[in-house]
């Protein structure tokens, strides 16, 4: 199935989803292709694929491991300011908005923390480590291949 929730409502969505685990749990394979990461964490395994090349592969729980990532999300206040703030500090390899929070990752954690540190004293933020989600990871590897 290529791209087959493109465009269609939440509700036509999830039913879509529902009918696709309904036939899975019968015993059939489905291959999907997506440019969703909430859709690609519904399966069971995914690849990755950037112009033409295999970038990852396995369970989501893998290849996010596989990874090396570690996020923070900030949220609060004025978080929106902070995303050009945060660019190019050291160990902010990437930051980015996912709805109204802003994710910070890094390969280097230690680091990672020291720079998101500053922010967790100011009044209105919240500073929060989390597991990388897919997204975070995906667009990780897209800038780890330019």
């Amino acid at each position: 199935l290529d791209e087959p929730t493109a465009g269609v409502d939440p509700k036509a969505r999830r039913d879509f989803w529902e009918e696709i685990h309904a036939l899975s749990a019968e015993g059939l394979t489905v291959l999907v292709s997506t440019h969703y990461m909430d859709e690609a964490e519904r399966c069971d395994r995914i690849v990755y694929l950037l112009n033409g090349k295999l970038v990852a592969r396995g369970s989501v729980a893998e290849v996010i491991a596989a990874s090396g990532l570690s996020t923070f999300v900030i949220e609060g206040r004025d978080v929106r300011r902070l995303e050009g703030e945060l660019q190019g500090k050291p160990g902010v390899d990437y930051a980015g908005f996912f709805g109204a929070a802003l994710h910070v990752s890094s390969r280097d954690h230690d680091a990672l923390e020291r720079s998101v540190a500053p922010y967790r004293d100011r009044d209105g933020l919240t500073v929060t480590e989390t597991r990388p989600s897919l997204e975070d990871v995906f667009i990780h590897l897209q800038e780890e291949a330019r």
